[in-house]
């Protein structure tokens, strides 16, 4: 029995359809915005502020690791009803959303832990979703390409492991844009129409590969070819690649490189 913690984004349903193809016994506790899996009769819906019912129902399930896959998002905690455990627990989570989504999820995990819960990484299941190293694309990064990449490695390499940066534009060695809190998208919006800059994203030093991983899709090559950028650098082992085939297509199309390090 594997329980699911599972928030909004398309990597929630790619790994419950592979748990379901797998005929793993599973149960949800959904932590969409819009009760996403109400229809599925393992999901149950269950407030982050109540911790005790939480911890019950894994106990309940027998269930000795849980994952956790999308985005789960900052509560209102305000609005939140509390059980005991929630009341114990909760001033731990209210002091890590100050850091960041990143931070909410690790303090998730630090009390799963002092429950005795295991918390596997989140592409347990979906290892093809990570890469290994080499050039996908056709077209290869050149030397100055090289030195950018570079240059955005050191800075991943500085940043500290709650950070909410997990994408950077470079270009010539130098830093273009950052990605905020709103997300990749919203940062390469940002950017003038044939940047020629490069997309990097890469984990932090020290991320927990267990959660929060980066990820990158087909809406994110659309918006590459929009502001012109030359490829997009990944991790290997470490970054979550979904239509992996499609972008590959896409990318050979329109002349965009795609290098993991």
């Amino acid at each position: 029995m594997i329980g699911l913690f599972l928030g909004d984004t398309d990597f929630s349903d790619i790994v419950l359809n592979k748990i379901k193809r797998l005929k793993k016994k599973y149960f949800i506790i959904d932590f969409s915005r819009n009760n996403k899996f109400q229809e599925d009769k393992n999901s149950f819906r269950i407030s982050i502020g109540k911790f005790g019912s939480i911890i019950n129902l894994i106990k309940q399930k027998k269930c000795k690791k849980v994952l956790f896959a999308g985005k789960i998002a900052k509560p209102n905690f305000s609005s939140l009803r509390l059980d005991l455990k929630g009341i114990y627990y909760m001033p731990s989570v209210i002091r890590a959303a100050k850091i960041g989504d990143a931070a909410i999820i690790k303090s998730i995990i630090k009390i799963l832990k002092n429950e005795e819960i295991k918390v596997i990484s989140s592409i347990f299941f979906n290892p093809e979703l990570s890469l290994k190293k080499g050039n996908l694309s056709k077209l290869k990064p050149n030397k100055k390409d090289l030195i950018s990449i570079k240059k955005a490695k050191a800075y991943f390499n500085k940043t500290k492991s709650l950070d909410h940066v997990q994408a950077i534009v470079v270009k010539d060695g130098k830093i273009l844009a950052r990605e905020g809190r709103e997300g990749t998208k919203k940062m390469l919006s940002k950017l003038k129409k044939n940047s020629d800059g490069i997309l990097i994203k890469l984990p932090k030093k020290k991320q927990d590969l267990r959660m929060d991983l980066p990820t990158i899709g087909i809406q994110t090559f659309i918006d590459i070819k929009k502001y012109g950028l030359r490829g997009v650098v990944l991790q290997s082992r470490k970054n979550i690649f979904l239509d992996k085939i499609k972008c590959i297509k896409f990318a050979n199309k329109n002349k965009i490189f795609i290098n993991i390090i």
